[in-house]
C-alpha cells in the first residue's frame, strides 16, 4: 500500500510540473497572439492601396491586358503552403496539411503534375517523407516575420507563373477568425481574378503606361498577398498554441485532483488497516 501510495504522489508532483508549463506557455501564446494579430492589421492599408491602385487599371475597359490576369489550360499547379515550425499547436499543422494532401491526391496523377513551396519546417518535413521535395522553403521564421523574410521564395512562387511554368498558384494556409477558430483554406492566387478589381473609384495618370505599372504592381501584389497570409497564419498559429494549451491545463488540473483523489483514499485505507491491525493485536494480548 505505501508503494503505490509513493507512486500516486509522484504522479500528481509530475502532473504538477507539466501544468505550470502548460500555463506559461499558454500565458506567452496569448501575449504572442496579441502581437500578431496587430501585424495583420498594420499589414492591410498597404495591401488595400495596391489593390486600389490595380483596380482602377484592371477595370478600365477591358482594353488591358496581362498574364497575371489571363487564365489558361491547367497543365501544372504551384501550392504555397503556409506551417509552423515547431509543434504543440493543436490541430494547427495537421488540418492544413491534411487538406492540400487530399487536394493533391484529388487532381493529380503524379508529381510532374505539380510544386509545393514550404513556409515552415512542419510542412517542409511532411512533404519530403512523402518523397516530395519542395521547390522552395522558408524555415526558422520570427514570430514577427518581416516581408523580407519570405520575398525570396513569394517572388519565386509569382515568376514561376508569369513565365508559364505554372498555370495556376494555390496559397493554403490557417485562415484566422479568433483564438478557437483558425479553418485551412486553399485559395487560388493566380491568375489574379478580375471581378474583385471592379468597382475601382480612383482616377490616376500612369507613366509610362498602365500595362507597364501592371508589371511592376501586379506581381507586388501577389507577394503580399502571400505575406499578409503568412501573417494570419502566424495569429493562427499562437491562437491554437494558446488554446491547445488551455486545454492541456484544463486536463492537468482534472487529472491532479483525481489523482489526490485516489491518494487520499489509499492514505484513508491505510489508517484504517493500521487501526484494526493494533485493536486486533489487543484483542489478542486479552
Amino acid at each position: 500500500m505505501a508503494k503505490g501510495m509513493r507512486e500516486i504522489k509522484r504522479s500528481i508532483k509530475s502532473t504538477q510540473n507539466t501544468k505550470q508549463i502548460t500555463k506559461a506557455m499558454e500565458m506567452v501564446a496569448s501575449a504572442k497572439l496579441k502581437r500578431a494579430q496587430e501585424a495583420a492589421v498594420a499589414s492591410r492599408p498597404y495591401t488595400d492601396k495596391i489593390r486600389e491602385v490595380v483596380a482602377s487599371i484592371a477595370s478600365g475597359g477591358g482594353a488591358i491586358k496581362h498574364p497575371m490576369l489571363q487564365s489558361r489550360e491547367i497543365k501544372r499547379t504551384a501550392y504555397l503552403v503556409v506551417t509552423s515550425d515547431r509543434g504543440l499547436a493543436g490541430g494547427y499543422n495537421a488540418n492544413v496539411l491534411r487538406k492540400v494532401w487530399l487536394t493533391i491526391q484529388e487532381k493529380h496523377k503524379s508529381p510532374a503534375e505539380y510544386d509545393v513551396f514550404v513556409i515552415g519546417r512542419k510542412g517542409r518535413d511532411y512533404f519530403k517523407r512523402r518523397g516530395i521535395t519542395p521547390a522552395d522553403e522558408v524555415t526558422g521564421l520570427s514570430d514577427s516575420p518581416k516581408f523580407a523574410d519570405i520575398k525570396s521564395l513569394a517572388a519565386s512562387a509569382v515568376k514561376g507563373f508569369e513565365s508559364g511554368k505554372y498555370d495556376e498558384l494555390n496559397l493554403v494556409y490557417n485562415q484566422f477568425y479568433n483564438a478557437i477558430t483558425q479553418v485551412p483554406v486553399i485559395k487560388q492566387l493566380l491568375p489574379l481574378d478580375q471581378s474583385q478589381f471592379t468597382g475601382a473609384k480612383a482616377s490616376y495618370e500612369y507613366e509610362p503606361s498602365p500595362e507597364k505599372v501592371l508589371d511592376v504592381l501586379l506581381p507586388k501584389y501577389a507577394e503580399t498577398v502571400i505575406y499578409s497570409a503568412v501573417l494570419e497564419g502566424k495569429a493562427s498559429e499562437f491562437g491554437a498554441r494558446m488554446t491547445a494549451m488551455g486545454n492541456a491545463t484544463k486536463n492537468a488540473t482534472k487529472m491532479i485532483a483525481g489523482l489526490t483523489l485516489t491518494y487520499n483514499r489509499a492514505r484513508q485505507a491505510a489508517i484504517t488497516q493500521e487501526i484494526a491491525e493494533i485493536v486486533g493485536g489487543a484483542n489478542a494480548q486479552q
